[in-house]
């Protein structure tokens, strides 16, 4: 393998930015320093200019496969998301089959080996068939997989969620929750608020989301089970993670880009608007941002979560819920947040490398020996969404035909380039 060196561009990190050249020799990160020069057979990259940062890592992403390859395969997700900056993606169980046992898990492996272009870590589920009623077995599928979570559908029973975490804190594995209340939905699709009042629609009340959070983080400090919270909403679920991490409970949790930046003011009749948790107040979205930017929030992730375009094509009631967000979520977050000023640039590329696999206890970093796993941006670069340009499968985003500002160059994993846009650096 030829030695790289990254050369001239701004290392940007949680403490800070500063220009460096990185060496890369052996798929790892030899040395990082204000001024490197190449040696005879180096190839160098020149990244003045650019900011360069570890790889991003997205702890919830849906591939879709095995099952459901119509709306994504491991390949198209693993080209998006190194299209994206990722170098590391977590592909949650909503599969047919569902991975609850090692044969299961087995096969989708089995095509993450062969087709992905980046590492994907998979997800086990929490209960066989994702039903709520049965543990999986955990000691059997703990090496195996990343965390346990039943996505898409929050573990209605008190009882089973207990048993689960008590399991966890035995084997030491993370309890990812879906936290939603199957009692309190009657129906609703969007948000409970004045969007849905407005145009007939049914609504989905913010405490279907945060009772099951304010239930669990008793039960996670009872236990005493590493607990992480998916893709929160509203202003409850913040508070709630907030006050429990003060009195050191285990809880990490995520958000998405499109709370961050989203509310129900920007609704469309339009099924690429409806998501599940669904876009709530603009006083939700902003104390969402107040809690990424104090730590509560510890990683931003995508829910990336491709249908085709059929069933995304039936309007806010009939559409899947669901939307892409691979491809544009740092130039959203750099373009919506840190611009203007909003969230520092340093907080958000902590939020998409080093807090995930904080969270997670993930392999990375910028430390000589470490895999480099890097992502190169053009800070300046100008362009607009185009979903027909993108590499998932998936089309539908809400930002379809805006400009964004910043666009990741090069992604590299493991000293392998898995995403190089041609027309900045050949």
């Amino acid at each position: 393998m030829k030695d790289l060196l990254l050369k001239g561009g701004i290392l940007v990190r949680a403490e800070g930015q500063r220009r460096a050249d990185i060496l890369v020799r052996e798929g790892r990160i030899a040395a990082v320093a204000p001024h490197l020069e190449p040696t005879p057979g180096t190839e160098v990259i020149p990244c003045a200019g650019k900011l360069v940062c570890e790889g991003f890592k997205d702890i919830h992403v849906h591939l879709r496969e095995p099952g459901q390859s119509y709306k994504e395969t491991i390949r198209t997700g693993s080209l998006a998301a190194a299209r994206g900056g990722y170098t590391t993606v977590c592909a949650m169980p909503n599969l047919d089959p569902v991975p609850d046992s090692p044969e299961t898990l087995a096969l989708e492996q089995e095509i993450i080996d062969r087709d992905a272009c980046i590492r994907v870590l998979p997800y086990a589920a929490i209960t066989r068939g994702r039903k709520g009623e049965e543990l999986v077995d955990f000691a059997a599928l703990k090496g195996r997989c990343v965390a346990f979570s039943d996505d898409g559908s929050g573990v209605q029973s008190e009882a089973v969620m207990r048993a689960a975490m008590e399991e966890a804190a035995r084997q030491d594995v993370i309890i990812a929750a879906h936290c939603e209340d199957n009692s309190l939905l009657h129906g609703g699709y969007i948000h409970e608020g004045r969007y849905a009042a407005a145009h007939g629609h049914k609504g989905i009340c913010a405490e279907s989301e945060w009772g099951p959070i304010r239930r669990d983080l008793q039960l996670a400090a009872e236990t005493g089970c590493r607990y992480h919270v998916c893709h929160i909403s509203c202003e409850q679920s913040v508070e709630l993670i907030r006050e429990a991490k003060a009195r050191g409970v285990r809880v990490s949790c995520e958000t998405a880009p499109h709370y961050l930046t989203l509310c129900e003011d920007d609704l469309q009749e339009d099924g690429r608007f409806k998501m599940n948790p669904p876009l709530r107040r603009d006083r939700d979205r902003e104390a969402l941002v107040e809690g990424l930017k104090d730590g509560t929030i510890d990683a931003i992730a995508t829910d990336h979560a491709p249908h085709s375009a059929e069933e995304k094509a039936r309007g806010l009631r009939g559409s899947a819920m669901g939307i892409v967000g691979l491809e544009t979520a740092f130039p959203l977050l750099y373009t919506r947040l840190v611009l203007p000023g909003i969230v520092s640039l340093e907080r958000i590329v902590e939020a998409l490398t080093e807090g995930p696999r904080r969270a997670f206890r993930l392999a990375g970093g910028l430390d000589i020996g470490t895999a480099a796993d890097l992502c190169v941006i053009d800070p300046d670069a100008l362009w607009t969404v185009n979903p027909e340009e993108f590499l998932s499968l998936g089309r539908a985003t809400p930002f379809a035909g805006e400009s964004l500002r910043s666009r990741i160059v090069l992604t590299l994993k493991e000293g392998n380039v898995c995403f190089l846009d041609k027309g900045v650096f050949y």
